[in-house]
């Protein structure tokens, strides 16, 4: 795995597609100059600087946390012209808080003041700023990424905005996909009332189990003396999208329910694949392997400790050249063994049960982000939605399936306030061979706006050659058995 396509991929993957909204009272441009601001409870303002922008007003607000070293930017973006009343703020990936880029300025066109913020750390899978010496980790700027800088962001975002347009925001939301899905669930857990509306997809909750879990297929293959090349691994993944494909009704290269797909990996023994133009057997080895990759890690005793990839995914990012996904590699040499240079490709099944419990101990009440109690949130009038892909590769999706499970154990019915929904054939963020969401936030702004709750979302896949309605958890799309299997009203939810 490559640094920079992990970036990139995360970079690309994050962007959220909108609706073009009309503005609903186009506000008269307005000079870009600074305006006063009120620092967050807890936060000093530093500095407050304006920059005009083709189209928007640029306001950049640093502030610090007193005794935390600490410089955060926070930028809001303001149309000059067309407003609508809404804010929008955006979400990072990987370790970036913030998205400073395209999806912050198409927010911009399409109405919205937006901001976000980088949080006082650096982007990517940079996580240099983690220790401020050999053995200790900076708690400040840990809490800074995890959740108080999306906080006064919000804070920050409304301030700015009232300021600038004389007139306060009338309806607030949040966007974001991974670390982005993740802050938004945060902001419903912690911060119930800084947004009318949370779109948070594919989110990385539960981060301290994922973020070491994502290491099992590497530890694996080193453990068993066995590494799979990529031609062995993209074989037994045909192999069990062929097996469960057709589940759906429509034989089209997705598994719809990957938890439900029975492929057992040994069906594969003494299959003959190319490798780099040698042929190469599978082996009951190679089978053995890829149960335990698709089972996800156990414990000492064989009992789960998190859910593997799911049938039908990439393997190329979790179990492809060691050491394997970043995010992961980064999260326990700087947050858990809390040396910059630990290597994790050589993690015994002993040494990687006791990270995975190290890093729940230490860390899971700072960014676990998995409180399945959002009865704040639902008092406060929000509303949630998110969908996964079930081909996600990089965030399995068992982790939010999970939490939803959790919040409807401890508040019965959730549709009321949060729709959880599953995108076949989808991988992280978007892509993969099923269809996504074409306009999450526009469905998310009908509900909060005009209370249409979404029984569906409409999906397409990238080439735009395929339609497919989204049903909202756990129910699942299914093909009536007639008409164009292409088309999305040919299917029903069931």
């Amino acid at each position: 795995m490559h640094q920079k396509r992990s970036v990139l991929l995360f970079a690309a993957l994050l962007v959220t597609t909108v609706t073009q909204f009309a503005p609903s009272a186009a506000a008269a441009s307005t000079p870009c100059a600074a305006v006063p601001v009120s620092a967050p409870a807890g936060a000093k303002i530093e500095s407050v600087r304006a920059e005009p922008q083709p189209g928007y007003c640029a306001v950049t607000v640093t502030l610090t946390h007193p005794g935390a070293g600490d410089h955060v930017n926070v930028l809001v973006a303001l149309p000059q012209q067309g407003w609508t009343g809404r804010l929008q703020a955006l979400g990072g990936s990987a370790y970036a808080a913030g998205e400073f880029g395209a999806p912050l300025v198409q927010a911009v066109k399409e109405g919205y003041s937006a901001v976000t913020t980088d949080a006082g750390v650096l982007t990517g899978l940079d996580t240099s700023w983690a220790l401020t010496a050999p053995g200790q980790v900076n708690r400040p700027l840990l809490t800074n990424f995890a959740t108080r800088s999306v906080h006064e962001a919000a804070v920050l975002g409304k301030d700015v905005t009232q300021r600038f347009y004389h007139r306060p925001v009338t309806y607030s939301y949040w966007t974001g996909c991974s670390t982005g899905g993740r802050q938004g669930y945060s902001e419903a857990q912690n911060y119930p009332a800084d947004f009318d509306g949370v779109l948070a997809n594919a989110p990385a909750v539960h981060w301290t189990q994922f973020a070491v879990a994502t290491l099992w297929p590497q530890v694996v293959m080193n453990n068993e003396h066995d590494r799979l090349g990529t031609c062995v691994l993209t074989a037994f993944r045909e192999a069990a999208i062929k097996a469960c494909d057709a589940r759906d009704g429509v034989t089209n290269g997705v598994v719809d329910r990957p938890d439900e797909c029975g492929y057992d990996p040994r069906s594969l023994i003494g299959t003959k694949v190319v490798c780099d133009g040698q042929e190469v057997t599978v082996t009951a080895k190679d089978a053995e392997v890829m149960r335990k990759i698709w089972a996800g890690p156990t414990d000492e005793r064989g009992r789960k400790l998190w859910d593997g990839l799911p049938k039908g995914a990439d393997f190329t990012w979790l179990a492809g050249a060691a050491p394997g996904f970043q995010v992961a590699v980064q999260w326990v040499r700087s947050f858990v063994e809390k040396q910059a240079d630990f290597d994790t490709s050589t993690l015994t099944y002993a040494q990687y049960t006791a990270l995975f419990r190290q890093s729940v101990r230490e860390y899971d009440d700072v960014i676990g982000t998995a409180d399945p109690d959002l009865s704040a949130f639902r008092r406060a009038g929000g509303k949630l939605i998110t969908y996964v892909g079930s081909d996600d590769q990089l965030i399995p999706p068992g982790g939010v399936l999970r939490y939803h499970a959790e919040v409807e154990r401890e508040m019965g019915d959730v549709d009321g306030f949060y729709r959880l929904f599953v995108a076949p054939g989808v991988e992280h963020c978007g892509g993969g061979q099923g269809a996504a969401p074409v306009n999450p936030l526009g469905a998310l702004v009908d509900w909060v706006e005009h209370g249409k709750a979404p029984a569906t979302l409409a999906a397409a896949t990238t080439d735009g050659k395929q339609s497919r309605d989204l049903c909202g958890y756990p129910r699942v799309s299914r093909y009536d058995g007639h008409g164009d299997p292409a088309v999305a009203s040919s299917y029903r939810c069931r």
